[in-house]
């Protein structure tokens, strides 16, 4: 058989302020790792040419920039010019911007369809109501990070339940499972610049209004009341950088928090915080939390939605309601005097991590466009959703050579 050709449609490549983002990290995690002998894997952005050193092409994924606006018709006509050049098979999509044309390109290239959802917003504009309800025909399943993202794509996104599963994302545990060395931690701490004997927590995340880092800093004053050989370190950048560093200057935190920037390998920031903190207030799931499972870290998170679907309280994290900058403080307080805790918690997150290894999801998505390929023009795109689709579920395995 020849090979399948598999097209993956996004908005864009980057946020303000930010170079490598989640869905943008996942690309580059879950393209190269398509098995070469069955699929051609190819990315459009319909946005323009991703100018950051940490673009995907690095990674020799091959993308294609459309350069058009967010609303320009002619994003239309020059998708439909590279779905042919592609001879595209499958058609899989991330995005407001990228469900609409592709599937208008979709419906009439008579292509098979995966609508993938990241995020739960909660709403959607009016116009893009119009535009789901609209190319709902040309749908052949969607596909959610968590449940809550599910609830979202059927409540916000009109498409019905029978189409929609929750496929759960991992991170590469060839990068981030492996067991680090009391000298690799040195390293990664002298790295970060972690004081002897201080404990370091922190954050591994983007920048913006859903991860709650006000919050974070918000706890700081309250942990180091108590213990002042204590420090803060945030990883990552983001729209909110400016705005975070002067809360941090108004509470009088500036010697106590290290805003760390972009860093390319953050295995060695997850490897030098004694705690790894997600203070988010909604996510999809993030693939930061992955990694700090992968990597066997204690974690603390708050109670939000995505968060939830793949942490299980004080099995493999601490959990505390979100919004709370005391509880926050609070529970950091607490595992710091219990290394123990810390210890088991750490324990169970590697076993956890391990479930969710990004390979899977790969292996998981081919046999998904096996399917697609086969019946999706065969029953006029009723067939898919009908299948057998449950090694899509979280346990499941794929079958040997899926």
């Amino acid at each position: 058989m020849r090979k399948l050709n598999v097209v993956h449609i996004c908005d864009h490549l980057g946020w303000t302020g930010s170079r490598m983002h989640g869905v943008k990290r996942l690309f580059a995690w879950m393209i190269p790792r398509f098995d070469p002998e069955r699929f051609t894997v190819s990315l459009i952005s319909l946005r323009g040419q991703d100018e950051s050193e940490d673009n995907l092409e690095r990674f020799g994924i091959d993308v294609t920039y459309l350069g058009r606006g967010k609303f320009d018709p002619r994003t239309l006509p020059a998708l439909l010019r590279v779905l042919e050049e592609k001879q595209a098979d499958i058609l899989h999509m991330h995005g407001y911007g990228a469900t609409t044309f592709g599937r208008i390109a979709a419906a009439w290239r008579r292509t098979p369809t995966v609508l993938h959802e990241h995020a739960n917003l909660t709403s959607t504009p009016w116009f893009q109501q119009v535009a789901d309800e609209l190319l709902l025909p040309f749908t052949d399943l969607a596909i959610a990070v968590s449940r809550s993202t599910a609830d979202f794509v059927i409540q916000a996104r009109r498409i019905p339940a029978d189409l929609t599963r929750v496929v759960y994302l991992g991170a590469p545990a060839s990068e981030f499972g492996r067991v680090r060395t009391d000298g690799e931690v040195s390293e990664a701490r002298a790295a970060l610049g972690v004081p002897e004997s201080c404990f370091a927590f922190g954050t591994v995340t983007r920048l913006m209004p859903s991860k709650g880092n006000q919050y974070l800093i918000d706890a700081i004053p309250r942990v180091l009341a108590t213990e002042p050989n204590s420090h803060c370190y945030i990883v990552g950048e983001g729209e909110l950088q400016g705005a975070l560093e002067a809360q941090a200057h108004t509470l009088g935190l500036t010697d106590k928090v290290t805003f760390v920037g972009f860093m390319r390998d953050v295995s060695l920031a997850y490897a030098a915080l004694d705690l790894v903190v997600f203070p988010s207030l909604w996510e999809g799931t993030p693939l930061t939390a992955f990694e700090a499972l992968a990597m066997g870290r204690p974690i603390l998170a708050t109670d939000c939605d995505g968060l939830l679907d793949i942490l299980t309280p004080e099995v493999d994290a601490r959990i505390v309601p979100r919004r709370d900058a005391n509880a926050l403080a609070d529970a950091i307080l607490a595992l710091h005097a219990d290394s123990a805790a810390r210890d088991r918690l750490g324990r169970a997150a590697r076993t956890t991590g391990a479930a969710y290894d990004i390979d899977r999801f790969v292996r998981k998505m081919e046999r998904l466009y096996d399917v697609m390929h086969e019946v999706s023009r065969r029953t006029h795109r009723e067939g898919v959703a009908k299948s057998d689709l449950s090694f899509l579920a979280r346990d499941a395995h794929p079958p040997d050579g899926a």
